[in-house]
C-alpha cells in the first residue's frame, strides 16, 4: 500500500497506543507464572499478536477481552508446529530462551526481515548455561532449541548488540538448576530496556541482583500479577515531532516517570528549541524555529528516524552518534533514513557510528557550520530550498514501521511525500494513519 502525505495544517490532540516493549515483557512473565495474570491496556498490534500466537502454541491460554488480556501461565508444553514469530524480533529472542524450559525440540522462524536479524550471541550465551540450541544461518534464524537443558552458571555475551538478548536470559534464569549469572563483555547499550525488564520481573516476584554489567539470579518462582501497560514513547515520538513543526499537538497517555528510553525525546525537542508543555499525562509540543542538535542515541536508537526528520526541518547541522545498531533493525535504518532524506534534497553524511544532517532550513552558505542569518523581509535561501523539496518523491519504507511513520511527519511539513509499504505501521501502531488524518493530515491512499 502507498500513502501520500501532502503539506498539512495539523493541530489537535491524540492518544498514543500502549507500550509494545512492556506488553511483550508482561506476556512473557505471565506465561512463566503459574496461575492467572492480567495485562491491562495491552498493545494490540502485529508484534503482540505474533507473541500471543506463539505462546498459545506452547500451551499458554490468553483470553483477549476489551482492555485486558488474561493469561493462564505455568502450563508450557511442547508444540508439534514451528513457532512463527512474524516480524517480531522481541518475540523470537525471548521465546528462544523460554523454549529451553519446555521439553522437546522447538524450531523458531520469522518473516523475511526478521530472518536477517542477528541472534547468534544469544544462542552462544544459552549454550554456556547448558542449553542445546543452534541457528541455521551464519548469525540469523531459524533457531532450534532442545528444551529442559538449562543448567545455569555463567552466561557471557556482548552488551552492545541487543538488550533483548540480556532480557531473554533474565526471563529464564530463575528456573536454572543453580545460580545463574549474565556477564556483559562490552558496555551495555539500550540500558532503559534492561531496566524495563528488571521492573517487570519484580512485578512478577523475581528479584535480580544487578550491577548493569553483571546480573545474578538465584532459583525462584514467578507469581501471577496485574500489569498495567503505559503509553508507548516510541509511538508518541512521531506526534511530538509533528507538534514541533506544526501549530501544536497534544499527546495523551504518556508517563514522564516512564523507564522507556525514548522519553528523552522531550529533552531533545527542548534542545532544538521546540515549545514543550507537560500537564499530567499529556505533553503539548508547539512549533518554534528549530535548530540543529548533537546527541548520542545509544540508549534510544529507535528515535533515529524521528530525530533525523526533525533535523531535516531545522536550521543548521545536526549530528547523531551511537547509531550503528540501527543498521540491524527491521531495515538498515541508517541507510533508509539517508536514502529518503537525499530524495528530499537534504544533505546527509554517513559514517560508521555517526549521521550528520544539514537541515532544509539552512541557507547553503551556512551548511559548513556558520550560523544562518534570518531575514524575515524577503524570501531567503531556506524557502527556496523548501520549495524544491516539495517536488513529489517516493520514499521506500523498506517495510519498516519507524521509517514510514517518521517520513509521514516530514511529508506533513513539506508535502509531496509518497511512502511505499505504508501498511507496515501495523507492527506497532495499526491506527497511525487514522490518527494522522484526525489531526488534519492530508493523507491519500493508493497503490
Amino acid at each position: 500500500m502507498k500513502i501520500t502525505v501532502e503539506k498539512s495544517r495539523v493541530i489537535g490532540r491524540v492518544s498514543v497506543p500502549s507500550s509494545k516493549s512492556m506488553t511483550l515483557r508482561g506476556l512473557m512473565c505471565a506465561a512463566l507464572a503459574k496461575g492467572e495474570s492480567e495485562i491491562v491496556h495491552p498493545l494490540v498490534s502485529d508484534d503482540t499478536a505474533a507473541a500471543a500466537d506463539v505462546l498459545g502454541k506452547v500451551g499458554i491460554t490468553i483470553r483477549k477481552e476489551p482492555g485486558v488480556w488474561r493469561v493462564s501461565g505455568g502450563t508450557l508444553r511442547a508444540s508439534d508446529q514451528e513457532l512463527h514469530c512474524g516480524e517480531s524480533a522481541t518475540t523470537l529472542r525471548f521465546m528462544t530462551a523460554i523454549c529451553s524450559l519446555i521439553p522437546g525440540r522447538h524450531r523458531l522462524v520469522g518473516g523475511p526481515s526478521l530472518s536477517k536479524r542477528p541472534v547468534k550471541s544469544l544462542v552462544e550465551a544459552l549454550k554456556k548455561v547448558g542449553v542445546d540450541a543452534s541457528i541455521e544461518g551464519k548469525t540469523t534464524p531459524p533457531v532450534t532449541v532442545v528444551g529442559s537443558t538449562l543448567k545455569g552458571g555463567i552466561a557471557e555475551l556482548p552488551g552492545n548488540i541487543s538488550s533483548q538478548f540480556i532480557s531473554a536470559l533474565l526471563f529464564i534464569a530463575p528456573f536454572a538448576g543453580k545460580e545463574m549469572s549474565v556477564r556483559l563483555t562490552t558496555p551495555l547499550t539500550s540500558r532503559p530496556y534492561v531496566l524495563m525488564t528488571l521492573w517487570c520481573l519484580r512485578k512478577f516476584g523475581i528479584n535480580v541482583h544487578s550491577e548493569m554489567d553483571k546480573f545474578v539470579v538465584r532459583r525462584q518462582s514467578y507469581t501471577p500479577a496485574r500489569l498495567e501497560v503505559e503509553g508507548d514513547w516510541s509511538s508518541a515520538s512521531y506526534f511530538l515531532a509533528l507538534g514541533a513543526v506544526s501549530q501544536g499537538i497534544e499527546v495523551d497517555n504518556l508517563s514522564t516517570a516512564s523507564l522507556q528510553g525514548d522519553r528523552i525525546i522531550l529533552d531533545f525537542l527542548r534542545g532544538m528549541g521546540a515549545g514543550v508543555t507537560v500537564v499530567g499525562n499529556s505533553i503539548t509540543v508547539r512549533q518554534e524555529r528549530l535548530r540543529g542538535i548533537v546527541v548520542d542515541l545509544s540508549d534510544c536508537i529507535d528515535l533515529l528516524p524521528t530525530m533525523a526528520v526533525l533535523a531535516a526541518l531545522a536550521d543548521g547541522k545536526s549530528e547523531f552518534t551511537g547509531i550503528e545498531r540501527a543498521r540491524i533493525k527491521e531495515s538498515n535504518r541508517v541507510a533508509a533514513v539517508k536514502e529518503g532524506l537525499l530524495k528530499l534534497g537534504v544533505a546527509v553524511t554517513e559514517d560508521r557510528d555517526r549521521l550528520t544532517i544539514v537541515g532544509l532550513k539552512t541557507p547553503k552558505k551556512a551548511a559548513d557550520g556558520d550560523e544562518p542569518k534570518k531575514d524575515d523581509n524577503k524570501k531567503d535561501d531556506q524557502e527556496k530550498v523548501e520549495d524544491e523539496a516539495r517536488a513529489p518523491v517516493t520514499v521506500d519504507s523498506h517495510g519498516d514501521h519507524r521509517i514510514a511513520m517518521a517520513f509521514a511527519v516530514l511529508g506533513a511539513a513539506v508535502g509531496g511525500v509518497t511512502i511505499d509499504s505504508a501498511e507496515c505501521v501495523a507492527k506497532t501502531f495499526p491506527g497511525f494513519w487514522d490518527a494522522m488524518k484526525g489531526l488534519g493530515g492530508d493523507i491519500k491512499t493508493g497503490g
